[in-house]
């Protein structure tokens, strides 16, 4: 028997869990491996889904109510962020019991009548959704807006909302300047917007989702062209909410000579009700670990299951994962379940094509490609340097904290596969995935060693309740 305890920024909770020592002080975690999985779990609803459906509410007159939201701070900044503009929010509404995710129902009274400038600026922690999809919201009206972050998220690329948002009538400006590495805090001057045609010069759900908000305000008609789709959910959230949305061209990934188009007009989104589906990116942690520890056995879901966000299930997959898709429908947001056991995986090769609809997820396949056979090749992760970290290197060094063999060779990422993981210890950097993954392979390594990962309160941005979900599996 061992004592688990999660220290966060909500609560402290203690919890007692068998064969498995998980003990965090402060911000580090201590992981003894040699543990199996087994169970079933529903990991907290998606957050991506989640800042759309907050911020698409607070334009719709009328009450909105958002059920299942995630407890992570990312997702709490954005509340707080259209509340401070006037946007009324019910927090006392009854809650799920006897479940360790805790997701929030609230009700939000919305309508661009309720809206006014906040009073200070708006603080969006470390999340970059957060942050790149306000700027794309408020920039429609004729306010001077200030957005902060904490220091990570003060370090990430705004020009490339900057840019097209400039070219549709809104200022937006930062360190360094439009076009040269524009970094928060950012001031933004909105109002008087025109649609544009846009086709961003990287894929980017979040760049598409900044321009298609601020398309909401704009005289004319707004397009965003991409030449591989990104995730689709602000295209999902607008269709919920009653918003008429053009799509043109082939929605499949890796086919670059379709270009699909995403095409809205100046509209009012009319109230709705939403269930947050669970977030595949949270569930692939459980999902690899479930797949690499042996006599593993565990049930995922409900989980968000459209095809921009299932890229990791197919690269699984191919490794030879033991995995099984349970799809219960759903037309806009569709749903299951996924049953992962334990078994050899081989190594892949992820183009860079795949690497758009699985970005997030590549820090814990690359745990998975640490104990698979032969060598794995990630392809084009040049986004992943301004992520919350570096996160390309920091997943190179992620692999080769626990004895694996991982290099970067450009925008690649290089896995020669072990037959055994040994304990590590990781620095996470402040970047949440990387502290969840390290757990992952903390448990993976040799039966009895004991890794260390510091760092880990950052996953207060996202997943808080991750150490007592998987306490509950182990």
């Amino acid at each position: 028997m061992s004592t688990l305890r999660t220290l966060s920024r909500y609560e402290e909770t203690y919890r007692i869990i068998d064969m498995k020592a998980l003990s965090i002080s402060g911000g580090t975690m201590e992981v003894t491996s040699g543990a199996s999985i087994h169970g079933s779990l529903a990991v907290p609803g998606d957050k991506s889904i989640a800042h759309r459906a907050i911020m698409v509410a607070s334009l719709a007159p009328g009450k909105s109510l958002l059920r299942g939201l995630p407890d992570g701070d990312d997702v709490a900044r954005t509340v707080c962020s259209v509340e401070k503009i006037g946007v009324g929010i019910d927090r006392d509404l009854p809650q799920p019991e006897n479940n360790l995710v805790q997701p929030r129902n609230i009700v939000i009274e919305g309508g661009r009548d309720r809206m006014h400038p906040p009073s200070s600026p708006l603080d969006m922690g470390n999340s970059g959704t957060g942050m790149r999809l306000m700027v794309g919201l408020l920039s429609g009206f004729p306010w001077t807006v200030e957005f902060i972050g904490d220091q990570s998220l003060s370090k990430r690329p705004m020009d490339r909302i900057a840019i097209p948002l400039g070219k549709m009538g809104a200022v937006v400006t930062g360190h360094g300047g439009v076009g040269n590495r524009c970094h928060p805090p950012l001031v933004v001057v909105g109002g008087h917007l025109r649609g544009i045609d846009y086709a961003p010069p990287e894929p980017s759900a979040q760049v598409k989702a900044a321009i298609l908000f601020a398309g909401l305000s704009a005289d004319g008609t707004t397009t965003v062209r991409e030449h591989v789709p990104t995730r689709r959910h602000t295209e999902e959230i607008f269709k919920i909410a009653g918003i008429p949305v053009r799509i043109d061209g082939d929605s499949s990934l890796g086919r670059p000579d379709n270009i699909y188009t995403v095409s809205v007009n100046a509209a009012e989104p009319s109230p709705f009700i939403i269930d947050v589906p669970g977030d595949p990116s949270q569930a692939a942690f459980f999902i690899v670990a479930a797949s690499i520890l042996p006599e593993s056995e565990l049930y995922v879901g409900p989980i968000y299951l459209g095809q921009d966000r299932t890229g990791f299930i197919e690269v699984l997959k191919r490794m030879g994962a033991d995995l099984t898709i349970d799809a219960t429908g759903g037309e806009l947001m569709p749903l299951g379940y996924i049953k992962a056991g334990y078994s050899r995986l081989n190594a892949t090769k992820i183009s860079a094509e795949e690497v758009i609809s699985l970005v997030d997820e590549v820090p814990i396949l690359a745990i998975a490609a640490a104990v698979a056979e032969g060598v794995s090749v990630f392809e084009g992760l040049g986004e992943l340097r301004v992520k919350e970290s570096n996160r390309l290197e920091g997943t190179a060094k992620l692999v080769n904290s626990f004895g694996g063999d991982a290099h970067v060779e450009g925008d690649n990422l290089i896995i020669r596969g072990t037959k055994s993981l040994e304990g590590g210890e990781v620095d996470a950097h402040g970047d949440h995935r990387i502290a969840m993954a390290a757990t992952v392979a903390g448990l993976a390594a040799v039966s009895g060693d004991h890794s260390i990962v510091t760092g880990y309160q950052s996953i207060d941005s996202s997943y808080p309740g991750f150490v007592n979900d998987l306490s509950s599996v182990l």
